[in-house]
């Protein structure tokens, strides 16, 4: 879900954080939803019809799954660019890191099963060398992989959703069976109630976020899968719909990760906690699939950014380079070209950084680039609450 959804919720419960200031214009992506299926094709799309939905409404109903001809597509966009020190632009990609088995739910009635993401995709669901093309943009350090999760969904919610067979609200179980049946796991904006991983929104206020052993369970499971993936531990994180809280900042550090990403809302600076876990929030969004964005604006918030001694942080979720059904890859891979030039011609001494490169310079002042180890002067400054 886009970042115009904000993080409500407080990571920190004791004194007020130190925020950094740096003295390089830091540019990172942080971008969402890449592994996790949507609209499966063509074919996919004309059995939700027959079905009854009214499908092309908003563009969430062309969300599908990325293919690796999109992945070529940006990897070749993001080589054409280089920062100050010769460093290509990185994509720090937040996985999901399991799909519902579509064909396991058609035996296991009223379960939620599901296929972790190094096993392949469920079903009928067919992305050829989908997974080589991860691994080559990783390989070539134009892809950071992240923890985004192992499902979107809550899955209390989602499972509450299959009880309602019989009852009044029936047409919640019906449209789950429906796009289930063609091999899609949901639809968000037709179906709210589902919330996030780890957040159901039909509770009461107090009682949203999950239990942190429930959010413990499902975090070490995306870890594990993530582990098994990508041959590497996850050391940045961000929550489904932002929706976190102080525990899933702590099961995220007993896994391993020590980036924890927040969505935007005010300009806030990046900090680090008691634990030494670096907080950032996004302060770019950059969604041209889902709303109105141009090279000015993008430039005027980057600006910004820079001028109060923050990093860029730029929000790109996984639709924007999607083709399958709609083709949002081809204007976002224009725009984005502009933008990187647009930015290297302003800002002749930018540094293009992934997570683990900016966690680097708030703890150590520096990072090692291919050309070599960086360092960028970080001042300790506090910030409110």
């Amino acid at each position: 879900m886009i970042s115009r959804i904000r993080n409500r919720l407080s990571w920190t419960k004791s004194k007020t954080p130190a925020g950094l200031r740096f003295d390089r214009p830091l540019v990172l992506f942080q971008s969402d939803d890449w592994g996790r299926v949507g609209v499966r094709d063509r074919e996919g799309w004309e059995e939700l019809c027959a079905a009854g939905l009214n499908l092309g409404e908003k563009p969430y109903d062309f969300y599908s799954l990325e293919t690796a001809d999109d992945l070529h597509a940006l990897t070749q966009v993001l080589q054409a660019h280089s920062d100050s020190v010769g460093q290509k632009p990185s994509i720090v990609m937040n996985f999901i890191l399991a799909n519902v088995d579509f064909e396991r739910w058609q035996i296991e009635e009223k379960q939620i099963p599901l296929r972790a993401l190094d096993e392949g995709l469920p079903g009928k669901w067919n992305r050829p060398n989908l997974f080589d093309a991860y691994r080559q943009g990783i390989r070539e350090r134009v892809f950071y992989p992240a923890l985004h999760g192992l499902t979107h969904f809550c899955e209390p919610a989602m499972q509450r959703a299959f009880e309602t067979q019989g009852t009044q609200n029936n047409e919640r179980s019906e449209l789950i069976e429906k796009l289930w049946t063609a091999q899609t796991p949901y639809i968000h904006w037709r179906m709210p109630w589902i919330g996030y991983e780890y957040w159901d929104p039909e509770l009461v206020p107090s009682q949203r976020s999950l239990p942190l052993e429930r959010q413990r369970s499902a975090i070490r499971g995306a870890a594990e899968t993530f582990q098994k993936l990508f041959s590497s531990s996850a050391f940045s994180a961000c929550a489904p719909g932002y929706r976190a809280n102080a525990d899933t900042a702590q099961a995220w550090f007993e896994n391993g990760v020590r980036v924890a990403q927040n969505g935007r809302g005010e300009i806030r600076r990046p900090y680090l906690d008691e634990r030494g876990m670096l907080f950032t929030f996004r302060t770019v969004e950059m969604e041209p699939a889902v709303e109105p964005c141009d090279l000015q604006t993008l430039m005027s918030q980057v600006n910004e950014c820079f001028a109060h001694g923050i990093p860029a942080v730029i929000s790109m979720h996984s639709i924007n380079f999607h083709s399958t059904l709609k083709n949002f890859r081809g204007p976002t891979l224009e725009l984005l070209h502009e933008f990187l030039g647009a930015m290297e011609r302003r800002w002749p001494d930018l540094l293009y950084v992934n997570d683990a490169d900016f966690f680097s310079i708030a703890t150590s002042g520096a990072y090692d680039a291919e050309s070599g180890k960086v360092s960028v002067r970080t001042v300790v400054e506090k910030v409110k609450t």
